[in-house]
């Protein structure tokens, strides 16, 4: 296996070493860690009830077509043998610590994108190691010596081609995408495989006839702009293996959210509106555990016929407390009225996050 070469970036600084760890079917393989009945088995960790979701779905289940997002019903009719386990995420989230902690033994430059997966720069790595591969070959093999889990890697000079990269030898396995590789290996690569390209956004370039990197590399930057606006100077950068993104050991979330799908459809306020009381609750938690804190409140609704729209209001000022969030919220449910059809799902979400110190949080906020 090739390592990642040490050439010079623009400007003349020293090339980048970026891996990418990401656990292999995390949810699921903690679940069939912890319960051997379920090692070899079909397993979907989510809800089985009829209106339920698939949060993550098993290796084994995977050869079904089952994935997560997948409404439940739809996962048990292609997999009959499926087996549904309630999601413990406290659970998830301590064996996520643990592994965070054996990246922080190698750097401090970490950036985690999820409980699961998240992006390390190692061009200077504490153990002095010369070749980003072995320091992922030694990163794996101690998160399966302490967690028994597997994670797979991606080793490149950027973090767009290390993302593209470990998912090139999943299950279990590392894949290296040096500077030299880089292009070729954009080039051949279907737009709907590039991470930050969506199924929207990969419809609307197939729409113009871009449908590989190739056809992405052959548009004029002006073109990109033109049709997709800030994102189009990404697409021209990344088509062709250029990604100058940092690893960002400070990220902050740019949202947080929360949704429930009920077990019948609704269509009476009060009973939508009461239905937005737990929402909000899971979100102020995450703010409070946080301490940040956000300006925009959106509300998500989906319809019984599965069609989704989203409505939001941005205020001056962070929000201060719960119950800032609630009334926004409820003005924008009411703001729809009447309701032209039942609805299915409710979400509440804030954005435009940022840290704030406990100074300058307002009493009132602890005291609700």
């Amino acid at each position: 296996m090739e390592a990642v070469a040490t050439g010079p970036l623009e400007g003349g600084s020293a090339q980048r070493k970026i891996i990418h760890v990401d656990m292999d079917a995390f949810y699921a393989s903690v679940e069939q860690r912890d319960n051997p009945d379920l090692r070899g088995k079909p397993v979907a960790v989510g809800g089985s009830r009829e209106r339920g979701v698939v949060a993550a779905a098993s290796y084994e289940a995977r050869k079904f077509g089952v994935r997560s997002a997948m409404p439940s019903v739809t996962a048990q009719r292609q997999c009959p043998d499926l087996v549904f386990v309630k999601p413990r995420f406290d659970v998830y989230k301590g064996i996520s610590e643990e592994i965070r902690s054996i990246f922080a033994e190698h750097t401090s430059l970490i950036e985690p994108l999820s409980l699961d997966e998240a992006y390390l720069d190692v061009t200077e790595n504490y153990k002095g190691i010369p070749l980003a591969r072995d320091i992922a070959l030694e990163i794996r093999a101690t998160i399966k010596a302490r967690t028994g889990l597997n994670a797979s890697a991606g080793i490149s000079y950027n973090k767009f081609l290390a993302k593209l990269a470990s998912d090139h030898r999943k299950p279990n396995g590392q894949y290296v995408i040096t500077p030299e590789m880089g292009p070729a290996f954009v080039k051949t690569l279907p737009v709907g495989k590039f991470h930050g390209i969506g199924p929207a956004t990969a419809a609307k370039l197939q729409s113009f006839g871009i449908h590989s990197g190739l056809d992405l590399r052959n548009q004029t930057l002006s073109f990109l702009e033109a049709h997709f606006g800030k994102a189009g100077a990404y697409f021209y950068s990344i088509s062709r293996g250029i990604d100058h993104r940092p690893v960002r050991s400070n990220r902050v979330r740019k949202s947080v959210g929360a949704e429930n799908t009920f077990s019948q459809d609704l269509t009476d306020f009060d009973a939508l509106a009461e239905e937005l009381g737990p929402l909000i609750d899971k979100v102020w938690n995450y703010c409070e555990k946080s301490g940040v804190r956000g300006r925009t409140v959106t509300l998500k609704v989906k319809f019984a016929d599965f069609e989704i729209i989203s409505r939001s209001h941005s205020l001056v000022d962070a929000v201060s407390d719960r119950a800032n969030i609630e009334r926004v919220a409820r003005q924008l449910l009411k703001n729809l009225l009447p309701l032209p059809k039942a609805v299915r799902l409710l979400g509440v979400s804030i954005s435009a996050l940022s840290a704030v110190d406990e100074s300058d949080i307002p009493q009132l906020a602890f005291n609700l």
